[in-house]
């Protein structure tokens, strides 16, 4: 089957590259190996109508494409760098107010002109000294951990810093959750006339310069398209785990990129409550709170939906605590957060009560991820610039893994990236 473009994964950068493409009058098929599209994007919807997002649910820093979508939407972001943030005190069990979190990121500045490169936890180390830098380093390396969901004993501390600096901890939130932007991409995609193949995935991708062939399945029925070329808009770890054979395979460069970026776990669980019964504790003490950090807890976030009155809070483990919690059931990770947020609000039988039901993704099991999102390991700084170069002029790369500008890791890093790669592929 001939196909002028052929786009792999219907994530954030497929379905935009595919939009860009197909309005510009090429013909575009679209290839998801999922049976929906939004990549790690995932949202849900509990049996009352609470809506829950499982995957991506901020929009980082400026996130300038993020917010030209949501106006097509005639939507736009909810701000929350005004919500209250309390953390538990492990020592006392109180909790208290702790809306300094974010800047933890600080404590990197220096690290921005690392030369060489070195690791988060050896980074750290250096700069603890008194009693204060050690509250700072321990501070910060939480933010790394849940922030970045990445190890710090493999993270570059350059390229948490040079990501930070970027402005990419600034959050607000889409009104509506992503799902209407998504949606509308997808819509968008259909008028120009992608042709988008779910439940199919990619085995092979046969190439020379001028023209690839693409070898899929759609569970035992086989599928072969020809087209002038690709964008493989794949995570990381699906592309060094080998789950598509590359005929030539990619040059070394490309695998010497790979392996100096990584894939942080993390598991979210979005607990669902009868009511939203935190706002009339302590005489409606927590009323504006976002967020709730307990550090010695399996799930050391917690967050709600404030400004939006909502029922769900989102209890999100990410890193070195996702990776010990991988492979466990719902029915243990709700039970897991719920005491952690028992343990917060100081009335374990409370939030039992109130408990109307659970849902829960973990991004590392999940075959078509491998991960929740990309951070760069140690020396690995110029690895996300190395595997968006295209090839011959005929396999381009995009994804939130190939962003060079700061934004990695996030939805908005992933929109560019497929701009990009559908703007090198009209002028290859």
């Amino acid at each position: 089957m001939d196909a002028g473009i052929v786009i792999i994964g219907a994530g954030a950068a497929g379905l935009i590259a595919a939009r860009e493409l197909a309005q510009r009058s090429f013909p575009v098929v679209l290839i998801e190996a999922r049976d929906r599209i939004g990549g790690r994007v995932l949202w849900h919807r509990f049996e009352d109508g609470a809506q829950a997002e499982l995957g991506a649910e901020f929009i980082h820093g400026r996130a300038l494409e993020t917010l030209s979508i949501l106006r097509e939407t005639h939507s736009g972001p909810v701000e929350i760098e005004q919500a209250e943030s309390w953390a538990l005190d492990p020592a006392s069990g109180e909790l208290r107010r702790d809306d300094n979190f974010f800047d933890a990121a600080a404590v990197f500045e220096a690290a921005q002109s690392l030369d060489p490169d070195e690791s988060v936890d050896r980074f750290l180390e250096r700069c603890s000294g008194d009693g204060e830098s050690i509250e700072k380093a321990k501070a910060a390396r939480a933010f790394v951990e849940g922030f970045d969901a990445a190890d710090p004993a493999i993270a570059s501390a350059r390229g948490i810093a040079q990501e930070w600096s970027s402005g990419a901890d600034a959050s607000s939130r889409p009104q509506s959750g992503y799902r209407l932007m998504f949606e509308h991409l997808l819509s968008e995609c259909t008028n120009a006339g992608v042709r988008l193949l779910t439940s199919t995935a990619v085995k092979r991708i046969a190439w020379q310069r001028g023209g690839v062939r693409v070898e899929a399945a759609a569970g035992s029925a086989p599928l072969q398209f020809s087209a002038r070329a690709a964008i493989v808009t794949l995570p990381i770890s699906v592309l060094r785990a080998g789950d598509i054979v590359f005929d030539p395979p990619l040059p070394q460069r490309k695998h010497d990129a790979l392996a100096k970026l990584e894939m942080g776990p993390a598991i979210k669980v979005v607990l669902n409550f009868r009511s939203p019964f935190w706002t009339r504790l302590e005489g409606g003490r927590y009323a504006n709170a976002g967020f709730f950090r307990a550090e010695e807890e399996p799930f050391t976030a917690y967050w709600t939906q404030w400004p939006q009155t909502s029922t769900t809070i989102s209890a999100w483990a990410g890193g070195p605590r996702a990776a010990a919690l991988a492979g466990s059931s719902l029915d243990r990770l709700a039970a897991a957060a719920i005491a952690g947020l028992g343990r917060i609000f100081g009335d374990r039988e409370l939030v039992e009560r109130e408990f109307a039901g659970a849902a829960m993704h973990d991004w590392s099991a999940d075959p078509f991820s491998q991960g929740a999102y990309s951070y760069v390991a140690v020396g690995g700084t110029y690895a996300r610039a190395e595997l968006a170069a295209p090839i011959e002029d005929t396999l381009f790369f995009a994804g939130e893994g190939t962003s060079t500008d700061g934004q990695g890791g996030t939805v908005n890093g992933a929109l560019e990236t497929g701009l990009r790669a559908a703007k090198e592929v009209r002028n290859g």
